[in-house]
């Protein structure tokens, strides 16, 4: 039987939650997620659970933060003066916006402040912080 390593291209069906319990991705109902083990695309501890699964294995794993989506980063907020929101945009703590980067490239930010004089955005990834809870079964190596 052979086991999943480095370099190898495999399908897993997943459920991440949070420590709370709250499910924020499946891939229920959905085709299988594929990527190839150890080439950088996903998350380091989901990467790392799937090193050494047969096809048919499930495994929970818990991946904290560090090797999740990090730590949320106070550089990430960004403060932006009300004059210089476009007219358009009506901000609301909650609301997502995006923004662009150096390189022209979309950043989603999510509005956590709200007052006459600015808007406070964080640009962290939504799950920076948490702690992550996967469920995850092997369903093809190859």
């Amino acid at each position: 039987m052979s086991i999943a390593g480095k370099g190898d291209a495999v399908k897993v069906h997943y459920t991440g939650r949070l420590l709370n319990g709250t499910v924020f991705d499946s891939s229920e109902g959905r085709s299988p997620l594929g990527f190839t083990l150890g080439d950088g695309n996903m998350i380091k501890g989901f990467d790392a659970a799937v090193y050494g699964m047969a096809v048919g294995d499930q495994k929970s794993v818990t991946i904290p933060c560090i090797e999740a989506y990090g730590e949320k980063r106070e550089d990430m907020m960004l403060d932006i003066p009300m004059n210089q929101v476009p007219p358009s945009i009506k901000p609301e703590v909650g609301m997502e916006l995006s923004l662009q980067n150096q390189m022209g490239q979309p950043v989603p930010v999510k509005v956590v402040y709200v007052d006459e004089e600015k808007i406070t955005l964080d640009a962290n990834h939504q799950l920076a912080g948490e702690d992550l809870i996967f469920d995850i079964t092997l369903v093809s190596i190859g």
